[in-house]
C-alpha cells in the first residue's frame, strides 16, 4: 500500500458547471473526504463567485468562464479556453499539494491530453463519464450530412475514445454509458464501474414549504438545465394546452434552472399568453430547490427522445421522486429504470397525451398520492447514493491503494426535524400525515 501523509489529494476537473452547484461531483467530493482523501476541484466560476474557496474541507479553484460558444469556431474556443485555464490553475493545485489522482468529468472530451502530461509525474487519471459527446451532436443538430458535420462528429468520437482509452479508471452513470465505454472505448468491463447520481434522500427530502402554492391550486415542477437537447420548450406547449385549450386556469408551473434557452425560453412564454401561470427562477441552489419541490404537485420530464436522452439518467427524475413528486416523462430509456412505475410515460413529443397524463394526475387525488409515495420508496431503496458512493470511492482505493474503513456518507444516527433553514421536515415515517402532505402540500 503507498502512503499518503493525510490522505491521497484528488483534483477533481469540471468544465460545465461550477462547484458546489454540480449535485453529482459535490456529493463525489464528500464521500472521498468522508474517506480521508483530500480533495480539490477546479471549475468554471458561477455568478458572484470568488476564484477560490473552500467549502467543508474541499479547496475549489475558479476561473471565468468563457463566452457562450457560436458555431464551430466557438465551441474551439470555448474548449481551448476552459483546457489551458484549467491546465494553469492544476499547477497552482500541484504547488499547494500534489495531487495523486485526476478526475476529469465530461464535457468536453478533452481533459485525458492534461491527464496524459500529468502522468509523467505518477498522476492515475479516473474519467468520470457525464455525457455522450457524439450523441449530444446528433440530438442537436441530426447525423453528419456535410463534410464539415462528418469532421466534427469523428472528432468528438476521437475525444471521447481517448477519454476512455488514456483513463486508468472509468466510473459511468448508468448500465448504457457504461456498454458505450466498452463497445467504443475497447475498454474490459471491470474497469468501468456504474455509479449512479442518486440523491442523498437523508437530505433530499420534503419540507413544509414556507410559501405553499393555494389550496385550489396545482403546481407543475420543472428542474434541470434549459439548453436545446432539453426539450423545456414542449413544458411551455402543454401549459398552452392546459391553460388555454382545457381552461385548467389554476394550473401553474415553476421552472427551476437557467441554460442557452433560457431567454427564448421566456419569449416564448410571454408570446403563448402564460406569464400568468408560468415562472422562471434562475439559478437556484438546494435551499430553494427544497422549497419548490416540496410545494409542487407533479414533475415535468421534457426531454424528447434523442439518441443522448434515450439514454442518459435525468437527474431529475429522481430528485422529484425525493420530494414524493410523481411525474410525466417522454418514453425514454433510462428513465424508465430510474422511474420505474412511479412515472407516467407518453409518446416523445405527443403534447395531448402529456396534457392528458398531467390531469389524470390533477383530477385524482389518490392515485396522485400514491405515485408520490412509491416514488419516495423507490428512490430512498432503490437509487439512493450511499451504495452509490461506496462503489464511487472503491474505484479510488483500487487506483490509489489507499484504504480508510468508515462509511462514504457518513451517519450519525440522528433523525433532526428541520433542516438548516429552520422548515420543518415532513415526517416520512407517518404514513397518514406523508399522504395529507402530498394531497395539499403545505402543513397541517
Amino acid at each position: 500500500m503507498k502512503h499518503y501523509p493525510g490522505g491521497p489529494h484528488v483534483l477533481i476537473i469540471v468544465a460545465n458547471l461550477p462547484v458546489p452547484l454540480d449535485r453529482r461531483v459535490w456529493l463525489e467530493c464528500q464521500a472521498l473526504t468522508a474517506r480521508g482523501y483530500t480533495v480539490s476541484v477546479i471549475c468554471p466560476k458561477g455568478p458572484g463567485d470568488p476564484a477560490r474557496q473552500r467549502i467543508d474541507g474541499v479547496d475549489i479553484y475558479k476561473y471565468a468562464p468563457a463566452r457562450e460558444a457560436q458555431g464551430l469556431f466557438g465551441f474551439i474556443w470555448e474548449f481551448a479556453y476552459s483546457w489551458v485555464r484549467t491546465a494553469w490553475l492544476s499547477l497552482s493545485v500541484w504547488r499547494h499539494r500534489r495531487f495523486a489522482i485526476i478526475q476529469a468529468c465530461n464535457p468536453p472530451d478533452t481533459f485525458w491530453f492534461l491527464a496524459l502530461l500529468w502522468r509523467v509525474r505518477g498522476v492515475r487519471f479516473i474519467f468520470d463519464h457525464h455525457d455522450l459527446n457524439p450523441e449530444l451532436f446528433i440530438s442537436r443538430f441530426g447525423s453528419p450530412q456535410s463534410a464539415g458535420q462528418k469532421l466534427q462528429y469523428n472528432g468528438l468520437k476521437w475525444l471521447e475514445r481517448r477519454s476512455f482509452r488514456t483513463a486508468d479508471r472509468i466510473t459511468s452513470t448508468n448500465e448504457s454509458y457504461k456498454a458505450t465505454a466498452v463497445r467504443r472505448g475497447g475498454r474490459r468491463p471491470a474497469h468501468v464501474t456504474v455509479v449512479r447520481s442518486g440523491p442523498d434522500t437523508k437530505q433530499m427530502r420534503p419540507v413544509y414549504p414556507q410559501n405553499p402554492r393555494p389550496p385550489e391550486g396545482i403546481n407543475l415542477a420543472y428542474l434541470g438545465i434549459m439548453g436545446p437537447q432539453d426539450g423545456v420548450d414542449q413544458v411551455l406547449l402543454v401549459m398552452d394546452e392546459l391553460v388555454h385549450k382545457r381552461g385548467r386556469t389554476q394550473v401553474t408551473a415553476t421552472m427551476l434552472g437557467f441554460g442557452d434557452c433560457l431567454e427564448s425560453l421566456k419569449r416564448q412564454s410571454t408570446e403563448l399568453g402564460l406569464t400568468d401561470h408560468v415562472t422562471f427562477t434562475g439559478r437556484v441552489d438546494r435551499v430553494a430547490i427544497a422549497e419548490y419541490l416540496s410545494s409542487a404537485d407533479i414533475g415535468l420530464c421534457p426531454d424528447l427522445k434523442t439518441p443522448l436522452n434515450d439514454l442518459s439518467t435525468m437527474n431529475k427524475t429522481m430528485e422529484y421522486m425525493s420530494y414524493g413528486l410523481p411525474s410525466v416523462s417522454f418514453d425514454l430509456v433510462e428513465t424508465r429504470v430510474s422511474g420505474g412505475n412511479t412515472v407516467l410515460f407518453v409518446p416523445t413529443g405527443d403534447i395531448g397525451a402529456f396534457a392528458n397524463a398531467v390531469e389524470r394526475l390533477i383530477d385524482d387525488p389518490v392515485f396522485r398520492v400514491e405515485l408520490g409515495q412509491k416514488a419516495r420508496e423507490r428512490v430512498a431503496t432503490q437509487l439512493d447514493w450511499r451504495p452509490q458512493a461506496e462503489a464511487y470511492v472503491a474505484v479510488f482505493d483500487e487506483v490509489s491503494g489507499f484504504t480508510q474503513p468508515g462509511p462514504a456518507v457518513p451517519d450519525d444516527g440522528t433523525n433532526p426535524e428541520t433542516d438548516a433553514q429552520g422548515r420543518r421536515y415532513v415526517d416520512l415515517e407517518d404514513s397518514e400525515e406523508f399522504a395529507r402532505y402530498l394531497r395539499e402540500r403545505r402543513a397541517p
